[in-house]
């Protein structure tokens, strides 16, 4: 209803207008504005007003009209502070706020309704008063309590009306009929210390919407004016005086108008280099090398921006020409298909860039740099050829990298290995400048960036062992890593400085990372690492475990070429090393374990005292188990020992898997005897090991009850019987031939920072079961451990025979020794299950063959005698059962009998 009194109001208006005269026009048009703003506001800016283009046109030409009278013939003072009069809120002069409110709630309906205010003259009059805002200071009003500088909600306002004018090329070309354009852009380059600073941001703002509405007529203007030439000389003497946070922001706006201008005409451009507008922008960006964290950072980056754009404005493309040194990656392609218009054909523009980089060490200006490189080549493959062949802006920045902050060298090296990972390009003449680097190690920190990035290339494609061996990079490597072991051993027991000493642990670990990739790849490597003797430094690197993944990699790859060499090092290692290395023998026993999935290194293992190396391992850790723990275990863990003791069985049953001369071997020298003494000393097994009273059962469970009471229910079990369960579980398992492939101890959670193997070992298939590497010290509760199923019922799924007889001779000997001082009742229903259970493992044919095979019975029936010759001990039944079966298969029957 509103709308309808309202729109039949202005038709009167409109009808007695041309009747009127101006001054009485005028106050009907005030008198009407404010029932119009008031039905705005209660309508929640839904305007329903048919005439609203008319209104837009009438408003906008009284406030035109009274802006002009407000400055005509005024000096700029005075001038100034007339509009400031002018547009208050209160006072008389409110007729100005009520026409700048009107109008600008009108410029924010609709584009016919901008065009109408844009065809009042408005812009060059606001465009006016800009000028008088920006170049005057600010001036109080008489009226000490009121200063037009407060209010804020009048200039949102005005610059608001600004930028919905200017925005639209019409705007902009209402803007060539006066000169206070080019005279508001060459004001701010040269009063920008003089001008009032509330109304720069407010500027820049405008000025920067009008270059993006640029026309082709307005770019006529501003050259024939020398726009561009005078605000350039202008800069200059700014650059010398203003902070340059402040130049940067001043030269930003300059900036805009010759990149905006560029697709339309070339002609601004051409002014600004002519008249040395690139070496206006080297000085202010050399200028801000002294900026603070975050002072004029926006300013700076759009000054960095817009010279990155200026490197594809050029008028023809460039011709150059360059050699590809080979070999070079499958995928690379030097004539894959163009960004059309985005490859560089502005070098004067780039080299203000690589000027910048040569000659300031500031972070954030050599970082926006290199970002800057990144994009240039992120829009077209074919920049950094052309680039590189014109003004080498890499390989000239390899020479000085090491002088940079450390994030610079980090962010540099990530884009040279963006090089090889993006564009399938190998850089030869720039690797050759990082392998310098790295041979002279000016800065530590540098040359561990370059390793890291080398690594990064090593691990994209196999060439790269062949490139970095030719190239002399492997020589190198292995050079410096015989001299670091020379140290090493020299230097035992002493220390450099902290952060000296990270960083030099550090750049020793990537280069055995590096070596390591690099043998992965190619035997030939392994056998040059070997031929320069090496072997003997690359084993001192083992003691340390941040060195410790990348040189078992490496001894792993010497066992392709040398199994007994391989073996002799680890077992060897294995032996002397102390209890207290705990970790070092787990490192030692995983990498064993995988040079075992190989069958041909079983002849090796056995040739170099592997079994007796292993077993020795299990003899050192008498008393490992017991509880209490002794003083030297408690600070282990039991779950610790118990993994040492799985890997150190694994190993043993990986030697023996499918290998009938090692298991031979084993056998005839009673090694199963041996393993049987070594883990009944462990300190979970009774020590007197003779059978005890027998007690009449109150209930009997199956072993594998036993297992998932023990691991898997919250029933409460003695640690020295879990312990018990947890080896005879392992025991069970090298029965049936099946422990090389178990892994119980699973990590849940890796630890922060860890290198993981398969960053040297390359894509490999996920296995079953995953074993992790932990450092010392870092022990996890048992719940962070996982029991894989149940043995028994896998084994029983599977139909698996008895491949190891010797394992169940231990697990008999151990028989005895599952007892514990107060637990009768418990040791016996142990006892009990055992021997059920190992009646069920001899219930196939083939089974009761193997055993029967052995010549070990005699050696069973020795360790169950006591149980057979008494009938009322209730494992006399099962273990009588046992033999029972055994009787039809028997090669000793007088044994037997």
């Amino acid at each position: 209803l509103q709308w309808e009194i309202l729109g039949r109001q202005f038709v009167e208006y409109e009808q007695a207008a041309p009747f009127l005269i101006p001054e009485e026009q005028q106050r009907r048009l005030l008198d009407f504005l404010p029932l119009f703003l008031k039905a705005w506001e209660q309508s929640a800016g839904v305007m329903v007003f048919p005439n609203v283009q008319l209104l837009a046109s009438e408003v906008s030409k009284l406030l035109t009209k009274e802006i002009k009278r407000n400055l005509n013939g005024k000096p700029s003072d005075e001038a100034r502070l007339a509009l400031e009069q002018f547009l208050q809120q209160k006072g008389e002069a409110g007729d100005g706020h009520l026409l700048l409110k009107s109008v600008y709630l009108l410029s924010q309906t609709d584009l016919r309704t901008m065009w109408n205010i844009i065809g009042s003259g408005l812009p060059a009059a606001l465009m006016q008063c800009l000028y008088l805002f920006f170049t005057s200071p600010l001036m109080k009003c008489k009226d000490e309590g009121e200063t037009s500088e407060d209010d804020t909600q009048t200039q949102e306002m005005l610059v608001k009306v600004m930028l919905s004018m200017y925005r639209e090329e019409q705007g902009v070309e209402e803007l060539l009929a006066s000169d206070k354009l080019q005279s508001l852009i060459i004001a701010t380059a040269s009063l920008w210390d003089q001008c009032s600073h509330s109304w720069k941001a407010p500027t820049g703002r405008v000025l920067r919407t009008i270059s993006k509405a640029q026309t082709k007529n307005s770019i006529v203007y501003l050259q024939a004016v020398d726009c561009i030439k005078i605000a350039i000389q202008n800069l200059f003497k700014l650059a010398d005086t203003l902070p340059a946070g402040d130049v940067c922001e001043a030269a930003s706006i300059v900036l805009c108008f010759v990149k905006d201008s560029y697709p339309i005409s070339s002609a601004l451009l051409t002014e600004f280099e002519n008249n040395e507008g690139y070496k206006l922008l080297l000085k202010i960006l050399l200028r801000c090398e002294g900026l603070q964290q975050n002072e004029g950072e926006p300013y700076l980056d759009e000054i960095l921006d817009v010279l990155t754009c200026l490197t594809t404005c050029g008028k023809s493309e460039l011709k150059v020409s360059g050699n590809i040194i080979h070999p070079q990656l499958p995928h690379f392609d030097l004539d894959q298909p163009r960004s059309a218009g985005m490859t560089v054909k502005n070098l004067q523009a780039f080299q203000v860039l690589q000027s910048v980089f040569q000659r300031s060490n500031a972070q954030h200006l050599c970082g926006r740099i290199l970002a800057a490189i990144g994009i240039i080549w992120a829009w077209d493959a074919m920049n950094f050829f052309l680039l590189e062949w014109t003004l080498q802006p890499i390989n000239r920045f390899t020479d000085i990298i090491h002088f940079k902050p450390h994030t610079v060298q980090i962010q540099f090296f990530k884009l040279v290995e963006s090089i090889v990972l993006d564009l399938s390009y190998v850089p030869h003449e720039i690797l050759k400048k990082m392998q310098n680097l790295i041979r002279e190690n000016i800065a530590p920190f540098c040359t561990l960036a370059a390793l890291r990035c080398l690594l990064s290339m090593s691990k994209k494609d196999p060439l790269f062992s062949d490139v970095f061996r030719d190239s002399g990079l492997f020589g190198l490597l292995l050079a410096l890593l015989r001299k670091q072991a020379k140290i090493l051993r020299k230097s035992a027991g002493t220390h450099l400085p902290g952060a000296e000493e990270d960083t030099e642990k550090e750049i020793n670990a990537v280069m055995l990372q590096v070596v390591a990739m690099l043998t992965v790849n190619s035997v030939r490597n392994t056998v040059v690492l070997k031929d320069y003797g090496m072997v003997p430094y690359i084993k001192i690197f083992l003691d340390d475990e941040c060195y410790r993944s990348a040189t078992l990699c490496i001894l792993e790859q010497l066992s392709v070429i040398n199994y007994e060499e391989y073996m002799s090092i680890i077992i060897g290692a294995l032996c002397s090393s102390t209890q207290g290395e705990l970790q070092l023998k787990l490192d030692l026993l995983k990498s064993l374990l995988r040079i075992l999935e190989c069958p041909k290194s079983h002849s090796a293992f056995r040739t170099c005292s592997g079994f007796n190396g292993l077993l020795s391992l299990l003899s050192d850790m008498e008393g490992a188990l017991q509880d209490p723990p002794s003083e030297l275990w408690a600070a282990v863990g039991q779950n610790r020992i118990l993994e040492f003791v799985f890997y150190t069985l694994q190993g043993v049953a990986a030697a023996l898997h499918l290998d009938p001369v090692n298991s031979n071997f084993f056998q005839r020298n009673g090694l199963f005897d041996k393993m049987a003494e070594d883990l009944g000393s462990l300190g979970c097994f009774w020590a007197q090991g003779e059978w005890q009273i027998p007690l009449r059962l109150e209930k009997t469970r199956t072993f594998t009850e036993f297992l998932d009471a023990a691991f898997c229910s919250s029933e409460p079990f003695p640690t020295w019987l879990k312990n018990c369960i947890w080896i005879l579980n392992f025991l069970d398992h090298m029965v049936k031939g099946t422990l090389h492939l178990q892994s119980y101890f699973k990590e849940k959670k890796a630890e922060p920072g860890e290198a993981s193997r398969d960053d040297l070992e390359g894509p490999r298939v996920e296995e079953e079961y995953s074993v992790t590497f932990r450092r010392p010290g870092n022990r996890l509760p048992i719940s962070a451990y996982t029991l894989w199923g149940s043995a028994e019922e896998k084994w029983e799924a599977g139909g698996c025979a008895i491949v190891h007889p010797g394992a169940v001779c231990v697990m008999v000997r151990l028989l005895p020794k599952l007892y514990k001082e107060g637990h009768s009742q418990l040791s016996q229903e142990i006892q009990y299950a055992v021997v059920h259970h190992i009646q069920s493992l001899v219930k196939s044919e083939k089974s009761r063959q193997v055993m029967c095979g052995s010549g070990l019975l005699s050696t069973i029936i020795t360790s169950c005698q006591e149980a057979l010759h008494n009938e009322n001990h209730p494992l006399h039944l099962p273990l009588t059962r046992v033999f029972e079966k055994l009787a039809s298969q028997a090669v000793e029957p007088d044994v037997l009998r």
